[in-house]
């Protein structure tokens, strides 16, 4: 008899499938401002500010750092998963990995809208 102890594991074909979704999300954002930027004939602070004043633009950058954030749980899960054996020490990892990611998600909100 295997005694295993999980603390988290999600394994899967949804894990991969949100992981190639959060990266196409991650990188059509990243097109969007690179054609933004390269279709500027001069740039500085007004044409930044400019970009992030619309809801569209803030919105999209929202989803782009909800991602992003989504994106990296999953990849440090399976990083932790896969190389810290001790039970206890994983999931003090993945507590503060957690409490990490959803202070940034707070800070993020708080950019982007002012709040």
């Amino acid at each position: 008899m295997v005694n295993r102890i999980v603390t988290g594991a999600h394994y899967g074909l949804r894990d991969w499938l949100v992981q190639r979704v959060t990266a196409v999300v991650m990188a059509l954002y990243s097109v969007v401002v690179v054609v933004f930027l390269l279709l500027q004939p001069a740039f500085g602070y007004d044409t930044w500010a400019g970009l992030f004043s619309g809801n569209l633009m803030r919105t999209f950058s929202m989803l782009f750092l909800l991602s992003l954030f989504y994106h990296v749980w999953i990849g440090m899960r399976d990083i932790v998963m896969d190389y810290v054996k001790p039970a206890s020490i994983r999931l003090t990892i993945h507590v503060l990995v957690i409490l990490a990611l959803v202070l940034y998600v707070i800070w993020s909100v708080q950019i982007l809208w002012g709040l």
